[in-house]
């Protein structure tokens, strides 16, 4: 009787209310919702006058709004360089699909870095790339985009120190960056030492994946580890050919999104002896790195607070600071929404680039292997 009673104790439990994904995805939500709209409605208007901030983004000529649109269309091109470095063959007007239709996820969703990976895994898939080449081509760009991510803060603080005015502050956020920075390339280093190293990793994370699954009554994840280990051979093999190409192009990337903050800031009036694009550089570096931390979609509201009361500080008027920042996000975050929305559409109407799983054209980067694709379970 009493292990009766203990049995349906324990069978009537439920889950702490937090742990459910649907609690925490909407607490998330609302999270994002509130502080978006303090920022908004509440920190902005206090810190400038709107008429003002208004007046400053009025001020622009036609010759700053053309310079700021060449500026903004470079940016969104740039990043597009990176994706067909990484995955050859595919054509720049795809990369151009895939890339504006996950951002637009990533700046809407909270958490949406994660679903937008996994929108490029379909798309990619419908043109006839493999799991392997698209996880390539995902896992490169985003390591090299992070290694530049780290990198910055620390040309930033180099920069300022021959200025002679870096800053405690700064002198501590660029150690930070240099320690990150040889942290993330000791653990990639790591993963492409050997394929004994590889095959270790995709087994651990073979694991952890198992794990998950046990949860939802799925059958034990299997094959991670030799798909580490092709993952590490066509990595190898795209490094030592396009290694350069893509370190430079994705710094030019970081660097035309810099750009666009510097143009905004000198259009509507904030001079070089107010703020310095040694400066812009340093704020607007160290602003990225916040993004990392996924409080709300694309740091909206938190990298906009970060840079205006940065740059006011470093000697920018107030209302020209904030006029400038607003139209480097629009440019840069909100503008990619609708091209993302135009570019899913496009994909899902579009039926001249789909190609059958593993069909796309191949490459001397990629070449056959006997190692096959690791298979997924299915639901029993």
């Amino acid at each position: 009787m009493n292990a009766t009673k203990t049995t349906g104790a324990t069978a009537g439990r439920r889950a702490p209310l937090w742990s459910r994904p649907g609690v925490r995805r909407t607490a998330s939500i609302l999270v994002s919702v509130a502080l978006v709209i303090v920022v908004f409605w509440y920190f902005i208007p206090q810190f400038a006058a709107v008429s003002d901030i208004w007046a400053s983004i009025r001020s622009m000529t036609w010759l700053e709004l053309v310079i700021l649109g060449i500026a903004t269309v470079w940016n969104l091109c740039t990043y597009l360089i990176v994706m067909v470095i990484t995955m050859p063959g595919l054509t720049y007007p795809q990369a151009a699909v895939v890339t504006e239709a996950s951002t637009a996820v990533s700046n809407t969703v909270p958490g949406g870095g994660a679903i937008g990976i996994g929108l490029s895994y379909t798309m990619y898939s419908s043109w006839g790339f493999s799991k392997s080449r698209s996880s390539v081509s995902l896992l490169l760009s985003g390591i090299w985009n992070n290694f530049a991510k780290l990198g910055l803060p620390v040309l930033a603080l180099a920069l300022l120190a021959l200025q002679g005015n870096p800053g405690t502050a700064r002198i501590l956020a660029g150690l930070a960056g240099i320690g990150g920075l040889i942290a993330a390339i000791v653990v990639f280093a790591l993963m492409l030492r050997s394929p004994e190293t590889a095959r270790r990793v995709g087994l651990v994370l073979q694991g952890w994946a198992s794990a998950v699954l046990r949860l939802f009554r799925r059958p034990p994840a299997h094959g991670w580890d030799l798909a580490t280990t092709k993952f590490r051979e066509r990595t190898i093999l795209l490094l030592r050919a396009r290694w350069h190409w893509l370190t430079l192009a994705t710094i030019v990337s970081h660097l035309s999104l810099y750009t666009v903050l510097l143009v905004a800031l000198r259009a509507v009036g904030v001079s070089n002896q107010e703020v310095s694009w040694i400066e812009v550089l340093a704020i607007f570096s160290f602003a990225r790195l916040l993004t990392a931390i996924p409080i709300t979609p694309g740091g909206l509201g938190i990298v906009e607070v970060a840079l205006i009361t940065s740059l006011a500080a470093a000697g920018g008027e107030r209302a020209e600071v904030a006029a400038a920042v607003l139209i480097f996000r629009a440019l840069t975050y909100v503008l990619p929404i609708p091209l993302g929305l135009v570019a899913y559409v496009f994909w899902r109407r579009n039926t001249s680039w789909r190609r059958p799983p593993n069909t796309a054209p191949r490459t001397a980067l990629v070449p056959e292997s006997p190692i096959p694709e690791p298979a997924v379970p299915e639901a029993t």
